[in-house]
């Protein structure tokens, strides 16, 4: 299959255009040639009626291209104007660097959409958010006349979202042609007015965002509606985990809850809530100050994550690219990860024992490609998390923390991250969902226990979720007098 065939669509000057489809569709292909990146076989590309050919980055920037990357091309010691010159800089004489004429034209460019930017700070000092921005700063500076976003939003809060969507209608509006890649629907119609669906390498419809409805675009991404199952519980009286005035020496403070067999147990709450920091302390990769923990009644207490895996303990984190893999290496390899010992044989690797378990688990979790031996970071976002989960089902693991379990998953891998998560709960593992998307964590719960300020602020059963009653609890009082935007503060502990 061609990863693009006979792909064409236009998009005007000072439009905000969305480009969607599941992953695999195309559309970071399409990207890379727009970028420089990689050369088509055939077609061609014309800006402002003029054809242009592509060769390499340099060329796309220099016909007035620019690409922000969801993971954003930066060196993190280096000051917002470095960064802003890098691969670039303004020199005297061909040698010297000229910093202070790189930060006064750096302020100039971050005066337009965000004069909070100090240009001589290192940029790893900065917000995600801040950081998107330097990079549309960048832009600008290079006088793009297009401005393509891959998954700007994937590490943003909704707060942020709404600056950085302040700043793409500023763009529109002085002529920049925006193409916007995100998974995030919602987003996508607030801020597109169209779009342009992929699928398999090809363009199925092109869609005025005001007259077609979320369900019937994610239809078209998919080739199909995808169902909207209601939650079914399968917990049991069994208590598999029982958690009593556990505490870190900083973000969580006496929390105490159980968590039965078959139960799917949610976890909200706002900007550093503690919420990651509980599944951490779980999990084994922070330290317990004081409480106890209990897993099918029996005392535990970890030292160290190896020691939680042996107790039955799984995290699939929020980080997937920097804590959950290793991307050079192969599926199979990734997933055998945490039960090693179980194929190693007097120091050696019993190889047809393990492919025949990887086969099994991948299998089961319907890993796509099935590629056991692809570096695992060759593949979707979707699929490492898919073989994530394979690796604790391999280790036996019967507790399982979800940390932002879809966070940059397209919709269709997320209905399949969705249905493995209730099957796993079905066959009788205990699962901890942690999620940013209240839909999400009432989409999956059979009971929410909301966070606040690192302890635990209630303990919602089914008949009583909503939205609005996990924003009642979640929301300190001094923030309801302030007037604050519950949207705007429910949101991941990483993205600010």
């Amino acid at each position: 299959m061609k990863a693009l065939d006979d792909v064409s669509f236009e998009i005007g000057a000072g439009e905000i255009h969305g480009l969607l489809g599941e992953n695999g569709a195309g559309k970071s292909t399409l990207l890379r040639i727009l970028s420089g990146v990689h050369r088509p076989t055939m077609g061609g590309i014309e800006i402002d009626g003029q054809p242009v050919t592509l060769k390499s980055p340099v060329a796309a920037r220099t016909a007035g291209i620019a690409m922000i990357h969801q993971e954003l091309q930066q060196v993190p010691r280096l000051s917002v104007a470095q960064n802003m010159f890098l691969g670039r800089p303004l020199t005297r004489g061909g040698i010297f660097v000229v910093r202070r004429e790189q930060e006064r034209r750096a302020a100039v460019a971050l005066a337009a959409i965000d004069p909070t930017i100090d240009p001589a700070v290192p940029i790893g000092s900065l917000k995600v958010a801040q950081r998107q921005i330097v990079e549309i700063a960048r832009a600008l500076l290079d006088r793009a006349k297009i401005v393509a976003m891959d998954e700007p939003t994937s590490s943003l809060t909704p707060s942020e979202f709404e600056r950085l969507a302040a700043v793409i209608a500023k763009l529109a509006d002085e002529g920049v042609t925006v193409v916007y890649v995100s998974h995030k629907m919602d987003e996508v119609f607030r801020v597109c007015r169209r779009a342009t669906i992929m699928r398999d390498g090809r363009i199925v419809n092109s869609a005025d965002l005001s007259q077609v409805s979320e369900k019937a675009v994610v239809a078209m991404m998919v080739g199909r509606e995808l169902a909207l199952e209601q939650q079914r519980s399968h917990a049991t009286d069994e208590i598999r985990l029982k958690v009593r005035d556990l505490a870190s020496a900083t973000k969580v403070q006496g929390v105490s809850f159980d968590l039965h067999r078959g139960e799917v147990l949610g976890i909200a709450g706002l900007v550093g809530s503690g919420r990651t920091e509980l599944l951490r302390l779980l999990a084994g990769a922070d330290r317990v100050s004081s409480g106890s923990i209990e897993i099918d009644g029996k005392p535990a207490r970890f030292a160290s994550p190896r020691e939680a895996i042996a107790s039955g303990i799984g995290l699939v984190p929020e980080e997937r690219k920097r804590e959950g893999i290793v991307p050079l290496r192969p599926v199979i390899s990734n997933m055998a990860l945490a039960s090693m010992n179980v194929f190693a044989r007097r120091g050696f690797i019993d190889r047809r024992s393990l492919k025949r378990v990887a086969a099994d688990k991948m299998a089961r979790v319907k890993l796509r490609p099935f590629l056991l031996d692809r570096p695992i970071g060759l593949f979707s976002g979707g699929n490492q998390q898919k073989a994530i989960i394979g690796r604790w089902l391999a280790a036996g693991t019967n507790i399982l923390l979800f940390d932002e379990p879809t966070r940059g998953i397209d919709v269709g891998a997320k209905a399949e991250i969705y249905h493995l998560i209730e099957e796993l709960a079905a066959e009788g593992h205990s699962i901890i969902v942690v999620s940013s998307e209240l839909p999400e964590v009432i989409r999956l719960s059979d009971r929410v226990l909301v966070m606040r300020e690192g302890t635990v602020a209630a303990v919602l059963d089914r008949t009583q979720l909503s939205e609005q009653a996990i924003a009642a609890h979640a929301i300190p009082q001094t923030e309801v007098l302030a007037g604050k935007p519950f949207a705007g503060l429910i949101a991941s502990e990483r993205g600010n």
